[in-house]
């Protein structure tokens, strides 16, 4: 896939364009602030952008304003966000544009090559890729709490995986279970948490997740 890589630490920009280079993408632009990430996207449109929350010109959220405008400008470009810490605004402001094509990750992530790669391949599919830990916490932080402690054990972790992006058939492979298991699961999720008339993919990720972060 041709990536454009959008970070302010040459040292972490330098090793995902070798990771990725390596894994036989193709890096077509790196940057280390949102102004040159917008002008980089507008010059050649890349299959996936990663972007950095905090960048300059300000250190704030120059890379998710730069990433929203991304979204907003050209659809077909997925984005994956990549942030040090879990910050449950940004997450949700993300989430509530559209939620395929889109991910989150802490950046201690992309240690985690495997999983760092995998997220990548989900949003240059179209899927979304939000960390397990970015999850657990916007689960955990929500004002909601009666609909959730509704919820089984098992459709507990099947909404964690869900929030991360996972289709039926992932989440039955990781835990085990059969696919129409997990669709019962889903099915019952989404009436306990009253979603069962929102269609479509967003019904799996940006309405669970928006309801739980709102």
């Amino acid at each position: 896939m041709r990536v454009i890589l959008a970070e302010d630490s040459v040292l972490l920009r330098a090793g995902l364009a070798r990771l990725l280079t390596d894994e036989g993408h193709e890096v077509v632009a790196e940057v280390g602030d949102a102004p040159a990430l917008l002008a980089a996207v507008a010059a050649d449109q890349p299959d996936v952008v990663v972007a950095d929350v905090r960048m300059p010109p300000t250190h704030r959220d120059d890379g998710l304003r730069a990433a929203l405008e991304i979204r907003d400008r050209w659809p077909a470009v997925g984005v994956l966000v990549l942030s040090q810490y879990v910050e449950r605004r940004y997450a949700v402001e993300l989430l509530t544009t559209r939620s395929d094509g889109v991910g989150y990750l802490l950046k201690d992530r992309v240690a985690e090559v495997g999983e760092f790669l995998d997220a990548l391949d989900r949003v240059a599919a179209g899927r979304a890729a939000f960390d397990p830990e970015v999850v657990r916490q916007l689960l955990a932080r929500t004002s909601h709490t009666d609909p959730l402690r509704r919820l089984t054990p098992r459709e507990a972790e099947v909404l964690d995986r869900m929030g991360q992006g996972h289709t039926n058939a992932g989440i039955a492979a990781q835990l085990h279970v059969s696919q129409s298991a997990v669709e019962k699961h889903v099915n019952a999720i989404f009436d306990k948490l009253g979603l069962s008339h929102t269609t479509g993919y967003s019904r799996r990720v940006l309405a669970v997740l928006h309801y739980l972060g709102s």
